[in-house]
């Protein structure tokens, strides 16, 4: 059975502020997905939706088989534990070492110190920073901190990685050193689901990449490069276009 289940999904925050609509796909354990498409085209809301940071207006999303909607709000904080989340406004916070910001995610899980220090070791060694433990965000270089925002995500050792826009604001060595890095969580049995603009490294890496244009899925292909379809305007027409036939219709 497919661990990602989304049926039929759509998104508005306004009645006339469409985000997503009637979105579906569904992609098994232990792939990797890349969400492609212009800005606004709802990637974002597909990460937040499927870590239930926000609720789908209409249709069904499933993990491992069962209904988030249906997950009570204090079990929340339990099924997020599913989610290793890298999002550009969840960055470190200056007051505290790398060590610190990440045993603050130790213990709003609950673990030991002892089990908390040896998660957090092996996750800064899996992203090689384990030797800047010490150091504060402000004397990182961009690259290490995004380095540290993906050993912050992993510490908690989730079924799912979600990644927005993880190479944003890196320069190219950076950006594939971090792809690198991703790509080895993906071999180790995580499944990795990754929004990017980054024409260049999706077509490199070459997996499976979901389109978005206009809010709505235009394509999903495996062993895939950057759909051109995200960027061509006249998609956007069609796509409105089809749109404004259906209120007419209503």
């Amino acid at each position: 059975m497919a661990q990602i289940v989304f049926d039929h999904v759509t998104k508005m925050f306004e009645p006339e502020d469409l985000v997503l609509e009637e979105i579906s796909f569904r992609i098994e354990k232990g792939e990797f997905v890349f969400l492609i498409g212009k800005s606004g085209v709802g990637k974002s809301s597909i990460l937040k939706l499927l870590s239930r940071q926000e609720e789908a207006s209409a249709g069904q999303i499933f993990v491992d088989e069962r209904d988030i909607s249906l997950i009570k709000k204090r079990e929340l904080p339990y099924f997020r534990r599913k989610f290793g989340i890298m999002q550009a406004d969840m960055r470190c916070l200056r007051d505290r070492n790398v060590y610190e910001n990440l045993l603050l995610v130790m213990r709003s899980c609950g673990y030991s110190r002892r089990e908390s220090k040896r998660r957090i070791i092996e996750a800064l060694g899996r992203v090689g920073m384990a030797h800047k433990a010490a150091f504060y965000p402000q004397e990182l270089s961009v690259g290490e901190e995004a380095r540290v925002l993906l050993a912050r995500a992993l510490v908690t050792e989730p079924e799912i990685l979600l990644a927005d826009e993880p190479t944003a604001n890196l320069d190219p060595d950076a950006s594939w050193d971090m792809m690198n890095l991703i790509n080895d969580v993906n071999h180790q049995g995580i499944t990795v689901v990754v929004s990017s603009h980054s024409v260049e490294l999706v077509n490199i890496m070459r997996k499976r990449v979901l389109t978005l244009v206009e809010g709505m899925l235009v394509s999903d292909e495996k062993n895939a490069g950057y759909s051109s379809k995200a960027l061509d305007i006249f998609e956007e027409r069609r796509i409105r276009q089809l749109r404004e036939k259906k209120s007419e219709k209503i």
